[in-house]
C-alpha cells in the first residue's frame, strides 16, 4: 500500500482513505464492459469528484489511460485542464452567458443545450477566429437540461449555418432510470435518441451513465460517462455491489458512558435504554456529511458503525458534531475512549447508510465534510 498523503496528525477525530486503487479497477471494470472493445470510457468527476477529491482522482485516473473527463461547471474545468493539459474536457453546464472566453482559454468543450447555447459559442469562434469544439445534448425525458428531440433538425441547420465555427465531437444524452432495467422509459429515451442522431452522422454518441453501463440494451455508443460507480457506490438494484468500496471512514471514540434502563440519550430524549447500555459518543455529525435523518429512535432503527468487529447501531438524534453509539455488544478493549468507529468501509457501503438515512449514496458522498483528514492510498 502506498499512502500518497498522510495526514500524519494523531489527534484527528475523523480519517476518511480514499482507495483510489479500487477507483481505477472500479474504471477498469466499466471499461472491460463496453459492448466494443472500441468504446472509450470517460469519468464523470464533477463536485469534486462525488466529495473524494478532484485533484488525486483525475491523477489516478489520468495514470491509468482515462483521457476524457466530464465536470459541472467552468471552475471546475479550469481545474480540470491544470491538473490534465491534454485531456479532452467536458463541462456540463454548457456555456453560461458570457463565459465562451474562458471557456476556449482553457480548451473546455462545453455541453450545449439550447440554439441559444449554440449561437453565443458560435460567437465565440468567430471572435477568436478559430473553430472550437462543443458537445450538444439532448433532452429525452429528464427534462433538464439539453435540447428537446424536436428540435433536432433546427440545431443541424443552425450549426450548419456557422461553418467551421462550431465543431462538433459528441453527442449526449441523459437516462431518467437507467438503474431500473426493464423500465419503459429507457427503451423509448434511446429511440429518441437514436433519431435526433440521424441529423448528425459520424458524431461521436454518449449516453451510458453507470446504470447505464449495465443496461441489457447495452446503450454504449462511442463513450461510456461513469460517475458514481467509480467511487464505490452500487450502479444496479441487485444487492451485491458489482464495486469495490472507495472510501473508507473512520471516527475516533471520544468519551464512553453506561446508562440504566429507562435513561435517555441526545437531544429530546427520542432514545431510551431498554437494557444496561455502554453508549460511545463518536466525533463526527451532521455537519462532517452524517444526515440527522440517520438519527435512530427505540422504533425507528437508523445508521451504524463497526466497532472491534461488531455492528453497533446509532442511538438518538444525529448532532452537528457527534453520534452517539451503543457499543454494548462490541469488546470494550475496541469501544473504549480513542478507539475507532468505521462508519464507511467493507462492512457498511455508502448505499446500506444512505438506505439508512432515507436519502441517496450520491448525497453521503459528496457532503463528506472537510474536516476529516484525508489518507490517498
Amino acid at each position: 500500500m502506498t499512502i500518497l498523503h498522510d495526514p500524519s496528525d494523531t489527534h484527528e477525530s475523523g480519517l476518511l482513505t480514499v482507495d483510489l486503487t479500487a477507483m481505477v479497477a472500479n474504471w477498469r471494470q466499466l471499461a472491460a464492459m463496453a459492448a466494443d472493445r472500441r468504446i472509450d470510457c470517460a469519468a464523470v468527476v464533477k463536485a469534486d469528484a462525488y466529495g473524494l477529491g478532484q485533484a488525486p482522482v483525475m491523477n489516478a485516473l489520468a495514470a491509468a489511460g482515462c483521457r476524457t473527463f466530464f465536470v459541472a461547471n467552468l471552475a471546475e474545468g479550469e481545474l480540470a485542464r491544470r491538473l490534465t493539459p491534454e485531456a479532452t474536457i467536458y463541462v456540463l453546464d454548457g456555456v453560461t452567458p458570457g463565459a465562451g472566453d474562458r471557456l476556449a482559454a482553457a480548451n473546455l468543450r462545453p455541453v450545449l443545450g439550447s440554439l441559444a447555447e449554440i449561437d453565443e459559442w458560435a460567437q465565440t469562434a468567430r471572435a477568436l477566429g478559430r473553430p472550437l469544439d462543443a458537445a450538444l445534448h439532448f433532452d429525452t425525458g429528464m427534462n433538464r437540461f439539453g435540447l428537446p428531440v424536436r428540435e433536432a433538425g433546427a440545431a443541424a441547420a443552425r450549426l450548419a449555418e456557422n461553418p467551421g465555427h462550431v465543431r462538433l465531437t459528441l453527442l449526449m444524452s441523459h437516462f431518467v432510470s437507467s438503474q431500473l432495467h426493464g423500465a419503459p422509459i429507457n427503451a423509448r429515451q434511446i429511440a429518441d435518441f437514436d433519431a435526433s442522431r440521424r441529423f448528425f452522422p459520424n458524431v461521436p454518441a454518449s449516453m451510458a451513465n453507470s446504470s447505464g453501463v449495465f443496461l441489457p440494451e447495452r446503450p454504449h455508443y462511442d463513450l461510456l460517462r461513469p460517475g458514481y460507480a467509480l467511487y464505490g457506490g452500487n450502479p444496479t438494484t441487485h444487492p451485491d455491489n458489482p464495486m469495490r468500496p472507495v472510501a473508507h471512514l473512520r471516527v475516533r471514540i471520544l468519551a464512553t458512558h453506561d446508562v440504566l434502563p429507562g435513561e435517555t440519550a441526545g437531544y429530546d430524549a427520542t432514545w431510551t435504554a431498554q437494557r444496561p447500555t455502554r453508549l460511545a459518543t463518536i466525533g463526527a455529525g451532521y455537519a462532517d456529511g452524517l444526515p440527522v435523518s440517520a438519527s435512530a429512535r427505540i422504533d425507528k432503527p437508523g445508521g451504524a458503525a463497526i466497532v472491534g468487529g461488531v455492528r453497533c447501531p446509532f442511538v438518538g438524534r444525529v448532532s452537528m458534531d457527534s453520534i452517539i453509539l451503543d457499543v454494548t455488544d462490541a469488546p470494550l478493549a475496541a469501544s473504549q475512549r480513542g478507539g475507532w468507529a468505521e462508519i464507511l468501509g467493507d462492512s457498511i457501503g455508502v448505499d446500506e447508510l444512505a438506505g439508512r438515512a432515507g436519502v441517496i449514496g450520491y448525497e453521503i458522498l459528496t457532503r463528506l465534510g472537510r474536516r476529516y483528514a484525508r489518507r490517498y492510498i
